[in-house]
């Protein structure tokens, strides 16, 4: 299922005002034979919305959700299990939403949309989004006019009154410190009691604080192992793991297989963007360069500079 394709990945960087609400911007442009599709699982993460630009929008299900088609503009909720999904031929939008992001411009608990997928298009809470999916799908707009489009489109919505930012800011800032791996330690560093941690946690985060703490251990664990060729799953460990043992449990409960079944599929997709996926889910330190020059796709013009020396992103 898993050849006679290509995948090219753009990454575009948001503006500086749009950063601390969203994660990177990318665009999927995969090309396969009529009978061939793309398989991968992606780890755990923030909510995400994708929008089909063209060609066959993806399939896919978190944890037991079924493996269906989904429809043109699919959200997916923060997630504590793995995503499995298959690509056609198309050329997909992605972007990611933060914590904070959530709490911005999402009018919903997130919790009530964790481990599931829904229809962006019809669900009143990301009606905000909703016109970015014809905007993608204008033919009028080159992908990268589209970048620019979708940037300008976010700062028009980013002054909505946001009442919990800074609170929201200080819990995500201590669950992505890894010296932090307890809850009393995590309500501690945000200044907030134990009940009050968990209700901002669940409204914003979609998970208890503990569930939380402990998907990140596991995320930097993968981080650890993906991102370094020469590790193996034992080097890999965070230091808050226990022993191995604790950690296979992990994976199992995170992406329903254990780190060997998983080692042994191809991930033709994660492979070309983990370290930006990484980063942004704060399981890796901050990239220094581009996604698209890191993994050799192709990159995007910006103000004629060479192309060893561009940092992608969008003109105001």
């Amino acid at each position: 299922m898993d050849t006679g394709f290509t995948v090219e990945v753009r990454y575009y960087r948001l503006s500086a005002e749009l950063q601390p609400f969203f994660t990177a911007l990318y665009l999927f442009n995969i090309t396969c034979q009529p009978d061939r599709l793309i398989e991968d699982w992606l780890h755990p993460e923030w909510a995400a919305m994708r929008f089909t630009m063209s060609g066959i929008p993806p399939a896919g299900g978190v944890g037991r959700e079924p493996i269906a088609p989904r429809p043109p503009f699919v959200v997916t909720g923060p997630t504590s299990k793995a995503l499995h999904f298959r690509l056609g031929t198309s050329r997909i939008w992605g972007l990611g939403l933060q914590p904070a992001g959530w709490a911005k411009f999402v009018a919903g608990r997130a919790s009530d949309y964790s481990d599931r997928t829904l229809d962006g298009s019809v669900d009143p809470a990301f009606a905000v989004f909703a016109p970015l999916l014809p905007l993608v799908q204008d033919p009028m707009f080159p992908p990268d006019r589209a970048a620019e489009e979708i940037n300008a489109y976010l700062i028009q919505q980013v002054d909505r009154e946001d009442s919990r930012g800074e609170l929201i800011f200080r819990v995500h800032d201590a669950l992505r410190d890894p010296e932090v791996a307890h809850v009393a330690e995590l309500g501690e560093r945000a200044g907030l009691g134990l009940r009050s941690l968990e209700r901002i946690c669940l409204r914003y985060f979609g998970f208890p604080p503990k569930l939380l703490l402990r998907r990140q251990r596991f995320l930097r664990s993968l981080a650890h192992y993906m991102l370094d060729p020469q590790r193996n799953w034992s080097e890999a460990l965070d230091a808050q793991y226990h022993d191995q043992a604790q950690f296979v449990r992990d994976f199992r409960s995170f992406m329903g297989m254990t780190p060997t079944e998983y080692a042994e599929h191809p991930h033709p997709i994660l492979n070309r963007i983990m370290a930006q996926r990484m980063a942004d889910l704060g399981a890796a330190p901050e990239t220094d360069m581009p996604t698209i020059l890191r993994y050799r796709t192709e990159a995007v013009p910006i103000d004629g500079e060479p192309e060893d020396k561009r940092r992608l992103g969008l003109r105001r």
